[in-house]
């Protein structure tokens, strides 16, 4: 939650291109990053062409400057009659709570990730931190509960125990502690979180585009399944990677001892 908002005529989401990977920052510093009607249009728009440019491979997600990742809602602009932008019917809040979106998706978090900021990141499937962000969905304090997946999704990232522990007394958690239960895969000094998530998804870049979507959507799709239900959707979904020109572009270049070309087919 926010209660800042601005005038400014700076882009509310900047976009930066990284070889395979889309650089997406978040860009209302002096509102903490908020999310009002504009940024969350604007973070839809950019997520459906990262969605289908096949040149894109992984996306970092981030905000500007050091001091907050999104403060999550900006409440002024939710008053004000931005309601509908800012939870989209299709997507849900910010236009990603509820999007099914197949690449890899990494948030680099640059301050703190409070209320619907937390919730982005729990949206998001790897998450970088900088030693000084903090994690939360402090919406009870405000007579309010975390309607863009928080209460969803924290339990599953974190012991059910802890996340219900947050979701109730609305406190937050550091990065070291966040890295310490599993929701952080990596913690470095505040000014290179940009830079080790960009590497991140770099690393992954490195291997075959549609085997990697099928391994996140395989893992995605098997919560809560039965181990019948598991193994049938894992067929399906595995089938035609193996029969795809990568899987023998891998099995090629390891045999032949170079580096694969990956086609993403």
């Amino acid at each position: 939650m926010s209660v800042v908002t601005e005038a400014t005529s700076e882009p509310p989401l900047v976009r930066e291109r990284h070889g395979r990977v889309e650089l997406l920052r978040l860009n209302r510093e002096r509102a903490r990053n908020a999310i009002d009607g504009p940024t969350s249009i604007a973070l839809g728009a950019a997520l459906d062409d990262v969605a289908a440019d096949d040149t894109v491979w992984a996306v970092v997600l981030t905000g500007t400057g050091d001091k907050a990742f999104s403060a999550g809602m900006d409440l002024k602009a939710f008053v004000s009659g931005q309601a509908g932008d800012i939870m989209s019917a299709e997507h849900g809040f910010a236009n990603i709570a509820r999007r099914r979106f197949a690449k890899p998706l990494i948030a680099a978090v640059n301050g703190v990730a409070l209320a619907g900021g937390c919730e982005i990141v729990l949206s998001c499937d790897l998450v970088v931190a900088a030693e000084h962000a903090a994690f939360g969905i402090p919406e009870v304090k405000r007579g309010l509960v975390a309607a863009g997946g928080g209460l969803l999704r924290l339990h599953q990232r974190i012991p059910y125990a802890i996340a219900l522990e947050l979701a109730l007394t609305g406190d937050t958690i550091s990065a070291r502690r966040a890295a310490e239960l599993g929701l952080v895969n990596k913690v470095v000094p505040s000014g290179e979180v940009v830079q080790a998530a960009l590497s991140l998804a770099e690393r992954i870049c490195e291997n075959a585009p549609l085997a990697v979507r099928a391994s996140k959507e395989i893992m995605r799709r098997s919560v809560g399944l039965s181990e019948q239900a598991a193994w049938e959707m894992n067929a399906e979904l595995i089938a035609p990677i193996l029969t795809g020109r990568d899987a023998i572009e891998g099995a090629t270049a390891f045999a032949e001892k170079r580096a694969p070309v990956w086609t993403g087919t």
